[in-house]
C-alpha cells in the first residue's frame, strides 16, 4: 500500500526525497539542479497522465532556468535552500512565461503577460518552475468538465481534494517537492490530508496575492505545500512578506521559519475540544488520539477548549463566499454564463441572487464569530482539529455532476473544521496523520493565532521527529 521514501542511491530516488533533502543534495554537490531537474520531468512523463496533476508541464522553462541554477551553484552563488529545487504552481498564480487558466475553460489560453508576486519571489530565490498544476474551476469544489481531474496517488477512487487537488497529488506523487496553492475554505488542507502531505495556510495577508486569481478576495490564502513542516517552512520564507502591489499584505517582518525550527515544544500549550474527538469517525478520532500522544510526549501541554462550531457557519461562510466570487467574475458572468461548469456556476448564481439584508448579516455574524474564536484560544497557543471528520469519500467520476463538494460530502460537515481559519485569517498548518482502511490519507491541523507560523511549523517539526507518516510514499509505476 505504501514506502517509505529511500535513502538517495541513484537519480531515480531523487523524486521521492523531500524538498530539504533534494536541497542539500544539490548544496554538497551529490547532484545538480539539471539532473534533480530531469529526473522529476521523467517521472511526471511517466506518471503523470494516469494523475492529471499538471495543467500543463513547461519543459523547456525548467531546463532553461536549472541549466542556469546550475551554472550559479558550480560558480558559488547560493540563493538559498530553494537554489536549483524544482517546485509548481497551482495555475491561478500568474505567470509571464505560461497562461493562466485558473481551472476554467474560459481562461484555458489566458496570457497575462505578468508574474505573480508569489511567482516572481520564488524564481528569484532559484527555484525551478516545473509547470502550471490542475485545479478545480475558479478555486471553488467542482472541476470544470472540460479540465483534467486530479486523482488521488493512494487510490484514485478518493477524493484528491478542492481546490488545489494538482498541487496535493503532484507532490504526493513524487512530480515535484513543493507547490504552491489557495485555501478559502480549507483547499490547501484538503489536498494536503488527502494526499497524505504538509502544508501551510498562512495568516491572511501573509502572503501577497497580487497576480493570483482570486475567489473571495477576504477569505483567500496563498501557501506552501510540501511533504514536510521544514519543507513548507522554507517555501513560506521566499514567498512571505509586505508587497507594493498588495495594499493587503501584511507589513509585519517575516522571520526565518527555517532557523528555530527544531526548538522544543516543552510547555508548548495545546487546545483540544472533546466534542472533536466525540463528534468525529472512530478512523478519525483515533488519529487524533494517537496525535495527542506524540504531542504530549514531546512535552506539549493538552488544555481542554470549547471552539464555535456553529451550526450557520457554511450558510454565512457561502454567502461570503458569494458575493466575493460574483465581483471576481463581473467580465465574464452573466455574459458567459452557458461557458461555466454546475460548481461555480452554481456558486455565481447564488452570489447574484444575496439580497443586502443576506450579505450584510453574514458580514456582522463574521465579526462575532471571529471574536468568539479569539475568546476560545485566549489560553492557549494553538488548537488541535483534523481536516475531515471522517475519512475521505469516493471521488465522484460523473464530473461536472451538481457539487458543492466533488466528493459529494454534506459541504456543512466538510467545511466545520476549515472554514473557521478562513473566517479569522488564522494560520493552520497541515500534517499527515495516518491512513484508514481503504489507504486513503487523513490530516490533522495545529490552528494556531494570526502570525504564529513559526510557532506551527516548530509544533508540525516536533511532530514529524516522533512519527513517520510525512515519509510514506504511494506505490506508483515508476
Amino acid at each position: 500500500m505504501n514506502t517509505h521514501a529511500p535513502i538517495y542511491t541513484a537519480t531515480a530516488d531523487i523524486p521521492d526525497m523531500s524538498l530539504t533533502q533534494v536541497s542539500n543534495l544539490i548544496a554538497t554537490g551529490a547532484a545538480t539542479p539539471t539532473e534533480v531537474t530531469e529526473a522529476v520531468l521523467t517521472r511526471i512523463l511517466r506518471i503523470d497522465p494516469s494523475l492529471n496533476s499538471y495543467q500543463v508541464v513547461l519543459a523547456d522553462h525548467a531546463r532553461e532556468k536549472a541549466a542556469r541554477a546550475t551554472a550559479e551553484r558550480q560558480a558559488g552563488l547560493h540563493r538559498g535552500p530553494l537554489h536549483g529545487v524544482p517546485i509548481a504552481l497551482k495555475d491561478l498564480c500568474e505567470t509571464s512565461f505560461a497562461p493562466t487558466a485558473a481551472g476554467m475553460a474560459i481562461y484555458r489560453d489566458n496570457a497575462t503577460g505578468r508574474d505573480a508576486t508569489v511567482t516572481a519571489r520564488l524564481e528569484q530565490a532559484g527555484a525551478i518552475v516545473l509547470g502550471k498544476l490542475a485545479m478545480t474551476e475558479g478555486a471553488y469544489a467542482g472541476h470544470h468538465p472540460d479540465m483534467p481531474t486530479p486523482k488521488n496517488p493512494w487510490n484514485s477512487q478518493l477524493w484528491a481534494g478542492s481546490s488545489s487537488s494538482g498541487s496535493g497529488v503532484a507532490v504526493a506523487a513524487g512530480l515535484c517537492f513543493g507547490a504552491l496553492g489557495s485555501d478559502t475554505g480549507g483547499s490547501i488542507r484538503f489536498p494536503s490530508g488527502a494526499n497524505g502531505i504538509t502544508g501551510m495556510k498562512p495568516t491572511w495577508g501573509r502572503v501577497s496575492r497580487h497576480g493570483v486569481f482570486a475567489l473571495a478576495d477576504s477569505l483567500d490564502h496563498v501557501g506552501p505545500m510540501a511533504r514536510t513542516a521544514a519543507d513548507c517552512a522554507a517555501m513560506l520564507n521566499v514567498i512571505a512578506g509586505a508587497d507594493p502591489n498588495d495594499a493587503t499584505a501584511l507589513t509585519a517582518p517575516v522571520p526565518d521559519y527555517l532557523a528555530g525550527i527544531a526548538a522544543p515544544i516543552h510547555g508548548m500549550r495545546i487546545g483540544v475540544d472533546a466534542t472533536v474527538l466525540d463528534g468525529t469517525s472512530a478512523e478519525t478520532s483515533t488519529m487524533l488520539v494517537d496525535a495527542i500522544a506524540a504531542l504530549t510526549s514531546l512535552g506539549a501541554v493538552i488544555v481542554p477548549v470549547t471552539l464555535p462550531f456553529l451550526p450557520n457557519l457554511t450558510e454565512h461562510w457561502t454567502a461570503l463566499c458569494g458575493i466575493e466570487v460574483s465581483i471576481a467574475h463581473k467580465d465574464t458572468y452573466p455574459d458567459r454564463a452557458s461557458e461555466y461548469g454546475p460548481s461555480l456556476g452554481g456558486l455565481l448564481q447564488l452570489g447574484h441572487a444575496l439580497t443586502a439584508d443576506q450579505v450584510g448579516r453574514a458580514m456582522q455574524w463574521r465579526l462575532s464569530f471571529n471574536g468568539m474564536v479569539e475568546r476560545a484560544m485566549s489560553g492557549v497557543d494553538l488548537v488541535l482539529l483534523p481536516v475531515l471528520g471522517a475519512p475521505l469519500a469516493y471521488l465522484d467520476n460523473a464530473i461536472g455532476a451538481p457539487s458543492t463538494d466533488p466528493a459529494n460530502a454534506d459541504l456543512g460537515d466538510l467545511l466545520k473544521f476549515t472554514a473557521p481559519a478562513d473566517l479569522t485569517g488564522y494560520p493552520a498548518l497541515t500534517l499527515p496523520g495516518g491512513f484508514e482502511a481503504r489507504g486513503g490519507p487523513m490530516g490533522l491541523q495545529l490552528m494556531g493565532k494570526p502570525l504564529s507560523e513559526a510557532l506551527l511549523f516548530r509544533a508540525g517539526h516536533a511532530f514529524q521527529t516522533v512519527t513517520d507518516w510525512h515519509t510514506r510514499r504511494p506505490e506508483l509505476e515508476v
